[in-house]
C-alpha cells in the first residue's frame, strides 16, 4: 500500500471518529436540558407548597425529613440545608405568594360568579320575552272593548300603556345594571293599567325615598311581585284593595316591600310559581346573601319583602 493509500485511509477512519466525538455533546445538551426542565419544575412545585402549607405542617415534615435524612440516610448536611431552605421560603416568599394564589382564586371566583349572573339574567329576558306578550295582548283586547263602551277609560288604559312601554323598552335594550327606581317606574304604569281593568277597585301607593332608586335591583322581579298580589290577593276580593310598595335599608341591606289588603297569604294557592322563581333568582344571583320574606301583616293581607345586598348602580359610562 502506499503512503497516499495510507493517508487517504486515515483521513477516512479519522471521519467517523469525528463524526462520533461531534455527535456526544449534541446528544448530552437535551438531556442536560430534560433534567433542568425537571428540577424547575420540582423547584416551583416544592416552592408552591412551601408557601402555602402551615407552619405546624412544615415543622412536621421538618422533622421526618430530619430522621430519614440525618439518621437512616446519613446525610445530616445535605437535610439540614433542605430544611433552612424550606424555612427561608417560608418566610422570605411565603406571604407573597400565598397571597397571590388568594388572588387569583378571588378572580376565579368572581368570574364564576359574573358568568353565572348573566346565565340567570339571559334566563330572565327569554322569561319576560315570553310574558310580555301575553299581557301586551291583554291590554290591547281591553283597550278595544272599552273603545266601544268607555272610550275615556279606553284613552286612560292607552296612556298607562305607553307609560309602560316607554318605561320597559330603554331597559331591554340597555345593556346595564337594572335599577330600583327603573323597576319602580315599570310598576306604576303596570299599576295605572290594572287599575283601569279593574274598574276602580285597586289602589296603589308607593313610598321609595329617591336616595334608593338608584341602587341596584333584579329585573322584573318587584312586577312579579306585584302581578302576584293583585291576582291572589285583591282580584279575587269583591271590594278591591291597596296595594304599597316600600323600600327602607334594614341591617345594611336593601328590602323592599309589596304590601296588598287582599283575602291574605293561601299556602296551598296556586301562586307559587312567580315566588318560586324568584328565590331562584334571588339564590343564583347572590348565593344565600338574599331572600324573599312572605309576612301577614296585623291588618290583614300579605306582605312580600326581598331582601338583597345594597350596591348602588354605576354611572352608565
Amino acid at each position: 500500500m502506499s503512503a497516499d493509500q495510507r493517508s487517504m485511509g486515515g483521513v477516512g477512519a479519522a471521519e467517523p471518529g469525528g463524526r462520533e466525538s461531534a455527535s456526544r455533546p449534541m446528544g448530552i445538551r437535551p438531556a442536560f436540558r430534560e433534567i433542568r426542565k425537571g428540577v424547575v419544575v420540582v423547584w416551583w412545585a416544592f416552592f408552591d407548597w412551601v408557601a402555602v402549607v402551615s407552619w405546624k405542617a412544615l415543622l412536621l415534615v421538618s422533622l421526618f425529613c430530619l430522621i430519614i435524612g440525618a439518621g437512616i440516610l446519613q446525610l445530616p448536611t445535605l437535610t439540614l440545608l433542605l430544611i433552612i431552605g424550606a424555612f427561608i421560603v417560608k418566610v422570605v416568599a411565603g406571604g407573597k405568594r400565598r397571597a397571590d394564589l388568594t388572588a387569583n382564586e378571588a378572580m376565579r371566583r368572581a368570574e364564576t360568579e359574573r358568568l353565572e349572573r348573566t346565565v340567570v339574567e339571559a334566563r330572565m329576558e327569554a322569561l319576560q320575552a315570553q310574558i310580555e306578550p301575553h299581557f301586551l295582548f291583554n291590554t290591547l283586547g281591553s283597550i278595544d272593548q272599552l273603545i266601544q263602551t268607555d272610550p275615556p277609560r279606553a284613552s286612560k288604559m292607552q296612556q298607562s300603556l305607553i307609560r309602560y312601554l316607554r318605561s320597559a323598552m330603554p331597559q331591554m335594550r340597555d345593556g346595564s345594571r337594572p335599577t330600583l327606581g327603573q323597576q319602580v317606574g315599570l310598576c306604576r304604569a303596570f299599576l295605572e293599567i290594572m287599575a283601569v281593568r279593574m274598574e276602580g277597585r285597586l289602589q296603589a301607593a308607593v313610598i321609595v325615598p329617591e336616595g334608593l332608586k338608584s341602587a341596584v335591583f333584579p329585573s322584573m322581579m318587584l312586577q312579579t311581585l306585584v302581578e302576584n298580589a293583585i291576582k291572589h290577593g285583591l282580584e279575587p276580593k269583591p271590594e278591591g284593595g291597596l296595594i304599597e310598595i316600600a323600600a327602607e335599608i334594614v341591617d345594611g341591606q336593601l328590602a323592599v316591600h309589596v304590601r296588598d289588603t287582599g283575602i291574605g297569604f293561601l299556602p296551598k294557592g296556586d301562586g307559587g310559581v312567580g315566588l318560586a322563581n324568584v328565590r331562584e333568582r334571588l339564590k343564583a344571583l347572590y348565593h344565600g346573601r338574599a331572600e324573599l320574606i312572605i309576612g301577614v301583616p296585623p291588618a290583614g293581607g300579605t306582605c312580600a319583602t326581598i331582601r338583597l345586598p345594597y350596591e348602588v348602580a354605576s354611572a352608565p359610562g
